[in-house]
């Protein structure tokens, strides 16, 4: 497990959760998220996932799988109206899961 991409993941998803959630919350009603929160929230995530792996420097795919996987416990959470708590819990998973990737390449390496 690779600590350094562990920290470097949780803390660019933290900032891009928290970004788009503060950024929805204030372009959207309420009544939105409760009707499809249980659309956008997964696609809100995967887009954060997409952002973190940029970022970060990891590939895509692998990430994007990683963040379904993480998803699910996260889910479990929001279920039981634990919601800001699912989503902690989602971030270390991923975190976790992305830690175990093999280190990318740096650029211009043969």
């Amino acid at each position: 497990m690779d600590t350094e991409i562990l920290w470097r993941v949780a803390l660019v998803q933290v900032v891009a959760v928290v970004v788009l959630s503060l950024l929805l919350g204030l372009l959207l009603p309420h009544s939105f998220f409760e009707s499809l929160g249980w659309l956008v929230g997964p696609a809100a995530w995967l887009l954060c996932a997409w952002a973190t792996a940029r970022v970060v420097g990891l590939p895509t795919e692998p990430v994007l799988v990683r963040a379904v996987l993480a998803g699910i416990p996260s889910a479990l959470f929001v279920l039981v109206g634990l919601h800001w708590l699912g989503a902690a819990v989602g971030v270390a998973v991923f975190a976790y899961l992305c830690a175990l990737l093999p280190r990318p390449l740096a650029s211009g390496s043969p």
